[in-house]
C-alpha cells in the first residue's frame, strides 16, 4: 500500500519531457505538493507530442498527475521574481534545463543555493556537466546510441535498433526519486543544500550491467541476438506452425525437462549442448533442431504442453492483446478512470509503488491551470503555497 509519506513536502518541478517529470510525479504519488513550473508559451515539451486525447498529449498525461501547473514567462523579470520566491521556499527542486540555460536564467546550482540554502536540488541530464553534457542536450534514443546499447539491440546483421520504450528516461526518473528520498532521510536532512546530479548515461551503463562486465572480462563485445539472450540458450522466440512463442530456459534442469518433453533426450548428453557454455557456443545448431520440432504444432499447443512440463513459455503479444490479459486486471494496473476527470475518461497507469491504485489526488493539469491560484497564494503568504491534498482532483 502506498502511503502519503511525503505529505507536506514542497516540490518544485522545473523539468520537462519524461525523466524529471516522472521524478516529481512519483513524489506527488507519495503525497508531496508538486508545482510544475512551465515555460510560456507552450509549457512542457511533451504537450506537443502525438497522439492526443481531449487535446492533450498522452506522453504528457503519463508523467504529470498529482501536480499543479504554473505558467511563467521566463523572459519576464516579474515572472522570474515569482519563481525565485517559490525556489526560496521549496524543499525539493527538480530541473532538466538544456546546457547553458540555467545560468542565463539565474538558476544555476550556485544561484539556487543562494536562494535556498537548505533545498535538495536534483539536476537531470543526458550526460552530466562534462564536455559532452555541457554542449549537447540529450534524449533517450541519443543516449541509447552513444552508450553502445544500440550496437547489440536487434536482429543479427540488421540495422541498429532503438529499444522502443523510453527505458533510460524512466529508469533515470526512478533513480532520481530514490536519490531524493535518500537525501531527505540522510544525516543532512533539510539543514543544508544538497545537489544531486542524475544522468541517462549512468542509467544506460547500469541497464547494460552484465554486458559491460562480460566485455571487461573477455574483451568480446556483445552481439545482436534478436530475441535471444547472451547468457542462456535456448532462450528466444520460436516459430510454431501458426505463429510464435517465447521460450526461456536458464538452467541445466530446465534444459533437461525441455529435451524430455520434446523426445530429444539425446541432446542432453551431446557434447555440443551438455552445458550452458556449450549451448551458447553452439546456439545456431541447437536452435535449428528445436525450431524444426516446434513447427510441428500450433502455438496454443506449445503454450500448454511446455508449461505443463514446468518450462517458462508465453505468447508474443501485441499491446492490444497484452492489455486484455487477466493479469492486467489482477494486478489492478490502472487508476480509476472516474477519478481521472478531464483526460477523456482515459485511465492512467498506476505506479508500481501504488499497488491499490489509489494515489491519484489530481489528474495531470492543463497548461497553467493553477497559475492564478498559486500567484494569489504567493501574494498572501511569504511561505510556500498551501498544500491542496484535501481539495481532491479538481485542483481549482
Amino acid at each position: 500500500m502506498l502511503t502519503r509519506s511525503y505529505q507536506g513536502l514542497r516540490v518544485l518541478d522545473l523539468s520537462t519531457n519524461i525523466a524529471g517529470p516522472m521524478t516529481a510525479m512519483l513524489l506527488g504519488d507519495m503525497g508531496a505538493d508538486v508545482i510544475k513550473v512551465e515555460r510560456s508559451p507552450g509549457g512542457d515539451d511533451t504537450r506537443a507530442l502525438d497522439p492526443k486525447v481531449d487535446g492533450e498529449s498522452t506522453v504528457y498525461l503519463s508523467m504529470n498527475r498529482n501536480k499543479r501547473s504554473l505558467l511563467l514567462d521566463f523572459k519576464s523579470d516579474d515572472d522570474l521574481a515569482q519563481l525565485y520566491k517559490l525556489i526560496a521556499a521549496a524543499d525539493v527542486i527538480i530541473e532538466s534545463f538544456p546546457p547553458g540555460l540555467a545560468g542565463k536564467l539565474g538558476l544555476s546550482p550556485e544561484a539556487i543555493r543562494a536562494l535556498n540554502g537548505s533545498a535538495i536540488l536534483c539536476s537531470v541530464s543526458a550526460f552530466g556537466d562534462g564536455p559532452l553534457g555541457s554542449v549537447m542536450p540529450g534524449y533517450d534514443a541519443l543516449v541509447q546510441a552513444v552508450s553502445g546499447m544500440m550496437s547489440f539491440t536487434g536482429a543479427p546483421d540488421g540495422e541498429d535498433v532503438r529499444i522502443a520504450p523510453s527505458i533510460l528516461d524512466v529508469s533515470t526518473g526512478m533513480w532520481s526519486c530514490m536519490s531524493i528520498m535518500a537525501a531527505l532521510h540522510g544525516d543532512s536532512g533539510k539543514d543544508e543544500f544538497q545537489h544531486i546530479s542524475r544522468c541517462l548515461i549512468d542509467s544506460a551503463m547500469l541497464m547494460m550491467g552484465h554486458q559491460v562486465q562480460g566485455y571487461l572480462a573477455t574483451g568480446v563485445a556483445p552481439e545482436k541476438l534478436g530475441s535471444g539472450a547472451p547468457s542462456a540458450v535456448p532462450y528466444r522466440v520460436y516459430r510454431s506452425r501458426d505463429g510464435k512463442f517465447m521460450l526461456a530456459t536458464a538452467s541445466e534442469p530446465q534444459f533437461a525437462r525441455l529435451c524430455a518433453a520434446l523426445g530429444l533426450d539425446h541432446l542432453v548428453s551431446d557434447q555440443r549442448f551438455s552445458s550452458m557454455a556449450a549451448r551458447i557456443a553452439n546456439r545456431d545448431e541447437l536452435d535449428t533442431q528445436l525450431q524444426q520440432c516446434f513447427l510441428e504444432h500450433d502455438t496454443s499447443h506449445w503454450l500448454v504442453y511446455l508449461a505443463n512440463a514446468g518450462l517458462s513459455v508465453g505468447s508474443v503479444n501485441d499491446l492490444s492483446d497484452a492489455l486484455q490479459l487477466d493479469v492486467v486486471k489482477e494486478r489492478n494496473l490502472f487508476l480509476d478512470p472516474d477519478s481521472v476527470g478531464w483526460c477523456g475518461g482515459q485511465p492512467l497507469l498506476r505506479s508500481p509503488l501504488d499497488s491499490e491504485a489509489k494515489a491519484l489526488r489530481r489528474p495531470p493539469p492543463r497548461l497553467g491551470e493553477h497559475s492564478q491560484l498559486i500567484m494569489d497564494e504567493l501574494r498572501n503568504s511569504a511561505d510556500w503555497p498551501a498544500d491542496l491534498v484535501d481539495e481532491g482532483a479538481s485542483g481549482s
